[in-house]
């Protein structure tokens, strides 16, 4: 019996799905590091942190921001669950740049511990958007 040469990869949010289809590596922005996700891979239940996740096909290589979520791998199934999703393509620089002067500013000044978390976490995701952004930024030049 052939090995499979693609793994099933759904990318959904609250908003609906952002993917859906066969992939033959998937590259996913883990809390502990970049995983890489090949078919047949051992299946692994883990919460990933904003950044790219890059989605490698017979077309080429797509890349979607996610704002963090949780990460399911079964051997031809790669489900990623995110608490924001979006096409790379369809990310707005000026809105990043917006949301990280925001948590900036909530940051310098005296907050209470709930408020500086959440002004974190902006600030997390607001620098993973303007990285890829930056990334894409590289790649067409």
């Amino acid at each position: 019996m052939a090995e499979p040469k693609t793994i099933h990869v759904d990318i959904v949010s609250a908003e609906g799905e952002i993917y859906s289809g066969d992939a033959e590596m998937v590259f996913v922005p883990a809390k502990e590091g970049e995983l890489g996700i090949a078919p047949r891979h051992a299946p692994l239940l883990t919460l990933i942190k904003a950044g790219e996740v890059r989605v490698k096909n017979a077309e080429g290589e797509q890349s979607i921001y996610v704002g963090g979520g949780a990460l399911e791998v079964q051997p031809r199934r790669v489900t990623i669950l995110a608490d924001t999703a979006m096409r790379a393509k369809d990310l707005d620089e000026a809105s990043a740049l917006e949301a990280k002067r925001r948590a900036e500013e909530a940051l310098s000044g005296k907050v209470d511990k709930v408020t500086q978390a959440q002004a974190l976490a902006e600030l997390a995701q607001a620098a993973a958007q303007l990285k890829l952004l930056e990334k894409l930024r590289k790649l067409r030049s």
